[in-house]
């Protein structure tokens, strides 16, 4: 009796079990009824189901992201470029993502990188490698997000966001790229540096005439000076010697000796008759 009690109360544990399940914040589940949807449930709880006959299938209602290998893509110029995308996605209609991928998120996720990767090929045969690597990237992500949110409406789902995590370019584009943006830089560097030449020998040719003219001006005005204080000293001496004749004759004779014995071993050879040192003779005194 013991026996039986036990069994039938394990089974009524079993089917009470069988018969709960739950659902958390972050899922949404379906009931299914012999594989038809009876029941969609988005609330957080407990729920009952008919065991043996209702099942429950969960779903992530939380963004999913798609990270799928970096693939080659020909430019407009024919050209190959490798690129590393992601896509942001989430359900936004369970029973159509159910009807149309069984629930399959790996199905999903492979139709999803085919739409996408068809969106980027398109994307990039319009383009040159200059445009996809620094000018339009964005305009491209935000193209290809555009056209994708169309083309998965049919699996309840929908696009958030396509981006583009980096574009390499392979080695023989890389190495044609590089020498192209090196020549590039190299005509732009020398187009500075011949326009700095010129700019440069335009500043020393004014700086030039300038300090010329500055020169000339300067020079001219010394000679003024220099004509006008000539004229005052020859006016002053002339006044001095009408005023004095004797001593004016003295002292340009003092003048003389001194510039002529200013150093200690200058020598001299005149007669003491000359008129050079006739002071020097006592009877001129």
């Amino acid at each position: 009796m013991k026996k039986i009690t036990l069994i039938i109360l394990a089974l009524s544990l079993f089917i009470l079990s069988s018969a709960l399940y739950t659902v958390s914040e972050t899922e949404i589940a379906i009931k299914l009824r012999l594989g038809e949807i009876i029941a969609i449930d988005s609330k957080p709880g407990l729920k009952f189901k008919t065991p043996f006959v209702n099942n429950v299938v969960k779903f992530d209602k939380r963004i999913q992201t798609l990270d799928a290998p970096a693939d080659q893509f020909l430019t407009g110029e024919k050209k190959n470029v490798i690129v590393d995308s992601f896509v942001k996605w989430r359900i936004t209609d369970v029973e159509q993502f159910y009807k149309s991928t069984g629930g399959s998120l790996a199905r999903t996720n492979s139709r999803l990188a085919q739409i996408i990767r068809a969106g980027l090929k398109s994307e990039f045969s319009k383009r040159t490698i200059v445009e996809v690597v620094s000018g339009e990237r964005a305009q491209i992500m935000a193209n290809v997000t555009k056209l994708a949110k169309n083309d998965v409406l049919e699996f309840g789902i929908k696009i958030v966001d396509v981006r583009i995590k980096r574009i390499d370019l392979a080695q023989k584009v890389s190495n044609s790229v590089f020498r192209r943006m090196q020549s590039e830089r190299q005509r732009v560097a020398k187009e500075f540096r011949s326009k700095g030449a010129e700019e440069a020998e335009i500043i020393r040719a004014t700086a030039d005439k300038e300090r010329t003219i500055i020169l000339a001006n300067a020079y001219r005005d010394s000679e003024k000076i220099r004509g006008v204080g000539d004229a005052t000293a020859a006016n002053n001496y002339a006044k001095a010697y009408t005023e004095d004749a004797q001593f004016y004759s003295f002292y340009r004779s003092l003048e003389s000796y001194k510039k002529s014995f200013s150093q200690q071993n200058d020598i001299i050879i005149l007669s003491p008759d000359t008129e050079f040192f006739k002071y020097f003779n006592p009877k001129n005194k």
